[in-house]
């Protein structure tokens, strides 16, 4: 036998001997998305407030000036939106139908909530469920911002 196919020979009997018995990375086997790509389970996604932050207008022609701080919203396959939203004084969520469960809890500030042509306050530690079908909307009153977290189910983004 001559070099080179003694060299192949050898190659070949350590690749069929060693390498395959090594199990193939768990990635390998895990769920893909649809577009075919491998999705891992498990790990986390960090962002920071000082990363997302956005200055807008009041959403839904609510006026004045907040800061939106969306989350995770280039995160692919997730339905949870989990937004912050700091309003400026006299800024507001313009009174709208909701579509699916929205929850607001209030973090800081004062607001005044009208649900369904009702008004109420609203302050720290107020948790508020907006259902299908009701209108809702949130004014900022007082000095101090008021800062809310948000969170509703969408279709997961691909």
């Amino acid at each position: 036998m001559n070099a080179k196919t003694y060299l192949i020979a050898a190659i070949a009997a350590v690749l069929g001997a060693g390498w395959a018995t090594v199990p193939a990375p768990a990635y390998a086997q895990e769920p893909r998305t649809a577009a075919g790509t491998q999705e891992k389970p498990g790990g986390y996604v960090l962002e920071r407030d000082k990363d997302v932050a956005r200055n807008e207008p009041g959403t839904h022609n609510g006026g004045g000036q907040t800061v939106g701080y969306s989350f995770f919203s280039k995160t692919p396959n997730l339905k949870l939106v989990f937004r912050k939203r700091a309003f400026k004084p006299g800024s507001a969520i313009g009174y709208h139908v909701q579509r699916e469960d929205e929850i607001y809890y209030v973090l800081s500030g004062r607001g005044v909530m009208t649900i369904d042509g009702k008004e109420f306050e609203v302050g720290p530690g107020d948790a508020i469920l907006t259902r299908p079908g009701s209108s809702h909307g949130l004014k900022q009153v007082g000095k101090e911002d008021l800062v809310i977290l948000i969170n509703y189910e969408q279709a997961p983004r691909p």
